[in-house]
């Protein structure tokens, strides 16, 4: 019963969802199938994220290494898998070979573990560059203004490609505000794609979460990262990280 109304209510916020994205993307010159909706999945069950990949979603995100690790087995196959949260050098091990992608790359020092251990196993890892556009001294990230020097040295790194940025901007009361930060992300975006680097793409721009993606992919987002809006509230205390 339980897990019926876990479905029903997914079924209503995914098509709800669906419609805004819609919405959004037509203001900014785009369609739904330009935008990527990615299921953030930290503490749902793997019923539930198999029942949503049935439904549709065909990226998930995690951002606890121990998670991912514990849920692997009974998580389909059929979805791509992102890493969505901060990763530490000693977790990039664990990490590599089981994503499709990294996200939140906020260093050389971590680029370069991640191809040490891409390199162990014969593979070519993606990744984002993480952007602290905020200049938020919590946060991780590269500086907006160190950002060009910083990709033209990673990209360089061997067993890696850069596929984009993701940046989360600082919570804001002000929508005009949201909406400065976003369409800076954007700014980024194209003026490291107009330099056609090598080994970096720029594909992909993830910006946006339960709270702001309609906004975010107003200002030229690619891909919207939501979890709570979509799996409905969860308990983030359920799994620690080790």
């Amino acid at each position: 019963m339980k897990e019926k109304l876990l479905n029903e209510s997914f079924d209503l916020n995914y098509s709800e969802i669906k419609g805004k994205i819609s919405i959004a993307a037509l203001k900014s010159g785009r369609t739904y199938e330009d935008i990527t909706l990615l299921g953030a999945v930290k503490t749902v069950s793997p019923e539930l994220i198999n029942y949503s990949v049935e439904k549709g979603i065909r990226v998930i995100g995690d951002n606890r290494v121990q998670e991912l690790i514990s849920k692997e087995a009974d998580v389909t196959k059929n979805v791509e898998k992102h890493f969505i949260g901060h990763l530490q050098t000693n977790k990039v091990k664990d990490i590599v070979g089981r994503v499709n992608l990294i996200e939140s790359v906020d260093s050389i020092k971590l680029a370069e573990a991640i191809s040490k251990q891409s390199k162990k196993l014969n593979i070519t890892t993606e990744i984002l560059l993480e952007v602290n556009i905020g200049s938020e001294e919590s946060k991780s990230g590269f500086a907006p203004e160190q950002l060009m020097e910083n990709i033209e040295k990673i990209s360089k790194i061997e067993a890696i490609k850069i596929k984009g940025l993701m940046a989360i901007p600082p919570i804001c009361d002000d929508n005009s505000q949201n909406r400065e930060y976003f369409l800076k992300m954007h700014q980024l975006f194209i003026d490291i794609r107009d330099k056609k680097m090598d080994n970096v793409s720029m594909d992909i721009l993830s910006m946006g979460m339960s709270d702001d993606y309609e906004t975010a992919i107003e200002c030229g987002s690619t891909q919207v990262r939501i979890g709570t809006l979509l799996y409905g509230t969860r308990n983030y205390n359920t799994i620690k990280e080790i």
